[in-house]
């Protein structure tokens, strides 16, 4: 196994434990759809798994090998990529590498510099804090949007001796991310269930307000 292919090969394998990790994620938030308290719940649950020390520990190396594994493949086979899919996932894949290195970044800066308890609200006050919005409806939404797309277009690939179900596949993958990314996004702005962020989660935003 060459080189490329090797890392191919492990990008992969640490995409299924980021993606069940996404999955879950991508659960507790579709969750708070019921209620803002049944995401809370949902999350409380989860975390008692994916918190424990070692998985996190895993958990972090996988997303960091995931997002400098994908660029590496990114910048190496630019030159050979044809058609809008293989543009679609090139495309896909840099914006989510970008989101895991800004989202789990600011995430551990909020845990642990800022001893905030980085649930929803963390999540959420981005939103709240004109004119931040502006970045982060895009920010949250391109992020939904853009795995379902990844998702797609590898299975696309996977389906290329089959025209007409590798089409439909991706149009569905980009069709249900699409809706997705629409309902978290509006959830998060306070647009489904009307709910007041905490003013420790707003004061983060105060040093950097024009």
């Amino acid at each position: 196994m060459t080189g490329g292919l090797k890392l191919r090969a492990l990008h992969r394998a640490s995409a299924c434990v980021v993606g069940a990790f996404a999955a879950v994620h991508l659960v507790n938030h579709l969750v708070g759809l019921a209620g803002i308290e049944s995401h809370i719940a949902f999350m409380q649950a989860a975390r008692r798994v994916y918190r424990q020390p070692l998985l996190e520990v895993l958990l972090l190396a996988c997303v960091a090998f995931q997002a400098g594994s994908g660029l590496w493949l990114l910048a190496a086979g630019w030159r050979g990529r044809r058609g809008g899919v293989a543009w679609l996932q090139a495309a896909s894949g840099a914006y989510l590498a970008f989101f895991l290195a800004v989202h789990v970044g600011a995430v551990l800066f909020g845990r642990g510099v800022l001893g905030l308890d980085t649930q929803f609200h963390f999540a959420a006050a981005g939103l709240h804090v004109p004119p931040f919005h502006w970045f982060f409806a895009p920010y949250y939404g391109l992020a939904v949007f853009g795995l379902f797309a990844h998702l797609g277009c590898a299975a696309w690939r996977r389906w290329q001796g089959r025209p007409r179900q590798a089409a439909a596949g991706l149009a569905l993958a980009t069709g249900l991310g699409a809706v997705v990314a629409l309902a978290l996004v509006l959830l998060l702005a306070g647009r489904i269930h009307a709910f007041e962020v905490p003013a420790e989660y707003l004061r983060t935003y105060a040093p950097f307000r024009p």
